[in-house]
């Protein structure tokens, strides 16, 4: 019951993290806005795909959670 209730804390405090990063990102005018962005506008239709973005919060928290793990 114990190791449950940390995970939870845990994930508490993870989504925590990620929604005032959010909020901060949102203010940065280059994120989300990166060459490798793919944006398609058409008439009726608009389809945006952050693969470059993607791939750099996918490394940023690669990084991060090496650095959890390497201090536990």
């Amino acid at each position: 019951m114990g190791q449950m209730a940390k995970m939870l804390i845990l994930l508490g405090v993870v989504l925590i993290v990620v929604g005032l990063l959010m909020l901060l990102l949102q203010k940065t005018p280059f994120f989300g806005r990166l060459p490798g962005d793919i944006l398609i506008k058409r008439e009726k239709f608009t389809l945006y795909f952050p693969l470059a973005t993607s791939i750099i919060i996918s490394i940023i928290v690669s990084f991060i959670l090496y650095l959890i793990s390497r201090f536990r």
